[in-house]
């Protein structure tokens, strides 16, 4: 097989070849050792971004927040959690981050609010029919005194998506009920998020990764839905779509968002974490006049298999050529068990929810080896990569975390039937035989870390012939002086067992089966997930070469 995978050149600006590296916060670094990372940790620890080879990073939320959801439950949209730092440490992290050449992208979570938020506050307070409660989705209910909820829908997270209150009326929530749901129909809330975005534009970010980015419009009339609202909207180009996710009223808004970052000088983004399938729907988020990328979830949920990798990558290029868009690839991020453990378990089996002591364990050894191959894989492609904190590490999830420590909400309101994302957020190691592994000055840390991650610690693997840190700085650096993010990608073999693809004057080739894969006899080797056999690309290993 040879057939270009691309058909023109896409968007121009450093968004469409950037490698942007995840923050989660709290588990980065903690400057204070009060157990929680911190933007001064954060700020502390930026050399090791450059010194990886990244262009950007994308912090998930600092903002003030009662914490029912790590923050994703949002009080205040225009200051800094004091868990975190001040406003001002805001300031000094984004100055040291340019400083640095490092682009800087910020959490936006839209769909709803705290239920702590002045606005959310201030609807108790003013009651039913009022312009207060205007502002997000207030409904009576059904039944006799209207005990019943307005409709059937279920939570994310886990039970019914209403919560009534004393005065009669139900408040829709698609998460926690400390997270109700905004009214995107209310001009005002329209106006009010364009202003949070000048804020932090006014403040010198370079972007907004837009939380639940399909989930702003719900169907007008509320229609009854059958099946339980998982936030992936569903894969199927003929299957009705849920009336809470990806309702085309959602694409006005980001139009208007566009023109506002247009006005702004240095390219500006927009990243849509919209989990949207198929392909096609995902790309109309990623239309001229509308966002700068899209997450490639299609991608991360990928089976590791050659015929699987293939359809997701040709159909991802595919959809987003089709738009004159960048395509992005992600493995891992903190909503999701790390690649590391989830490539460990069988490949037939289903995308879990968390894994905890008692589920099926992963084979570490094969996750990882599988996870580094899955990476220069990704990597190799042409587009935007997202990686995620510690991946570069090669650490796996912590599935034996106690139940006792674990805060994820999706663990109580499932009745403690799913796991929940505690495992791929716990704190990441920098120094094996410091304090926390050197995540902050004391041995504190808001969620265990195993005793496992000495061996996974930064210092033991910077200079390591072969470790996991290395790799990826080898291949983020081929990466760059090799253009890979350009393109184009031309197939060579797409076969059950072998993928082989080129990029620019790099071929790369991926070994999904049981036998060896003899090289060229030509072939230079610049970089691989692990040994070859001799002249050979073993099982569940990646190889660039020329």
């Amino acid at each position: 097989m040879n057939t270009d995978a691309t058909q023109h050149d896409p968007a121009t600006g450093w968004w469409t070849e950037a490698v942007i590296y995840q923050i989660y916060p709290r588990s980065y670094a903690d400057s204070n050792g009060d157990g929680i990372g911190d933007l001064p940790g954060i700020t502390a620890r930026l050399g090791h971004l450059t010194e990886l080879g990244v262009d950007a990073v994308w912090l998930s939320p600092f903002y003030p927040s009662p914490q029912a959801d790590a923050g994703y439950d949002v009080a205040d949209y225009r200051d800094v959690d004091p868990l975190f730092g001040t406003l001002a440490d805001a300031d000094k992290m984004i100055a040291e981050a340019k400083a640095r050449g490092l682009r800087v992208i910020v959490d936006l979570v839209p769909n709803h609010t705290s239920s702590r938020h002045r606005w959310f506050q201030a609807a108790l307070a003013a009651g039913p029919g009022s312009p207060e409660r205007q502002r997000y989705v207030f409904r009576d209910g059904k039944g006799p005194q209207g005990a019943e909820p307005p409709n059937d829908w279920q939570s994310v997270f886990g039970g019914p998506a209403w919560t009534r209150l004393p005065d009669g009326q139900w408040y829709l929530h698609l998460f926690d009920p400390g997270q109700p749901d905004l009214n995107w129909d209310n001009p005002e809330v329209r106006a009010e998020f364009l202003d949070i975005l000048r804020f932090w534009l006014d403040r010198g970010v370079d972007g907004f990764r837009v939380d639940v980015a399909h989930g702003l419009i719900k169907q007008a009339d509320l229609a009854d839905w059958q099946e339980q609202p998982e936030i992936l909207s569903g894969a199927e180009v003929d299957k009705p779509r849920p009336p809470m996710w990806d309702q085309d009223g959602v694409h006005e808004i980001y139009r208007e968002w566009r023109r506002l970052l247009d006005s702004y000088d240095g390219d500006r983004i927009l990243v849509a974490e919209a989990w949207v399938e198929p392909a096609e729907r995902l790309a109309r988020y990623v239309r001229p006049d509308e966002m700068h990328q899209a997450f490639n979830f299609e991608y991360l949920l990928a089976s590791w298999t050659a015929p699987a990798q293939y359809a997701v990558i040709t159909r991802s290029l595919e959809a987003t050529d089709s738009v004159g868009a960048p395509t992005t690839w992600v493995l891992s991020n903190h909503d999701v068990v790390r690649h590391a453990s989830r490539l460990g378990l069988p490949i037939s089996g289903g995308r879990p929810n968390g894994i905890g002591i008692g589920d099926p364990q992963p084979d570490a050894a094969l996750g990882l080896r599988r996870a580094r191959a899955a990476s220069l894989l990704m990597l190799a492609l042409p587009g935007s990569a997202y990686l995620y904190q510690g991946e570069e590490l090669g650490l796996p999830e912590h599935t034996t975390l106690p139940d006792e420590a674990r805060q994820d909400p999706t663990w109580e309101r499932s009745g403690h039937t799913q796991r929940g994302r505690d495992g791929c957020r716990v704190p990441i190691p920098w120094e094996a035989d410091a304090p926390s592994y050197g995540f902050g000055p004391t041995d504190a840390s808001w969620l265990p870390q195993p005793p496992s991650w000495a061996e996974y610690a930064l210092d033991r693997q910077r200079g390591v012939p072969g470790s996991t840190y290395e790799l990826y700085r080898t291949a983020l650096r081929l990466r760059r002086e090799h253009g890979l993010a350009r393109g184009p990608l031309r197939w060579l073999s797409s076969g059950d067992e072998v993928l082989i693809f080129t990029n620019r004057e790099l071929t790369v080739l991926t070994n999904f089966g049981a036998e060896p894969v003899p090289l060229p006899a030509d072939a230079e080797v610049l970089v691989s997930s692990a040994p070859l056999d001799g002249d050979a690309v073993p099982t569940d290993v990646t190889v660039w070469y020329r």
